[in-house]
C-alpha cells in the first residue's frame, strides 16, 4: 500500500469554511466543520479548479458552473453519480499528509 505524502505545512491549510489549491494545483483542500478534506482539484463536469471555488453548505462549489461536491464522499449535490475524487488525509507533525490513492472516484 502506498505511503502518505507530505503536501503542505499546517500553516498553509485554509481557514474554516474555505478552500485552497495544493500540490502544484492538483489538489483541493477544504476545511469544513473543523475537519480537513482533500479532493482532486479538477471538477468532473468541465474541469474547473475546485480549489478556487467556495464552501457552501459543507460542499465545495466549482467556480466555473456551480457544481457542488460533498467534501467527504465527492458526490455532486444534484447528481450523486458525478463525483470528485476524495483522498484520505491527516494532519500530523505540523503538516498535511495525503494518501495518493483516492477513497472515491
Amino acid at each position: 500500500m502506498p505511503e502518505m505524502i507530505r503536501v503542505c505545512s499546517e500553516s498553509e491549510l485554509p481557514a474554516e469554511g474555505d478552500v485552497c489549491e495544493a500540490a502544484d494545483g492538483n489538489l483541493c483542500i477544504a476545511r469544513v466543520n473543523g475537519e480537513i478534506a482533500v479532493l482532486t482539484n479538477i471538477c468532473p463536469h468541465e474541469e474547473g479548479p475546485l480549489g478556487q471555488g467556495i464552501i457552501e453548505n459543507g460542499r465545495v462549489v466549482c467556480p466555473f458552473h456551480g457544481w457542488a461536491f460533498d467534501v467527504k464522499t465527492g458526490a455532486a449535490e444534484h447528481n450523486p453519480n458525478a463525483k470528485a475524487r476524495v483522498f484520505p488525509c491527516e494532519v500530523r507533525d505540523g503538516a498535511l499528509y495525503v494518501l495518493p490513492v483516492p477513497i472515491s472516484s
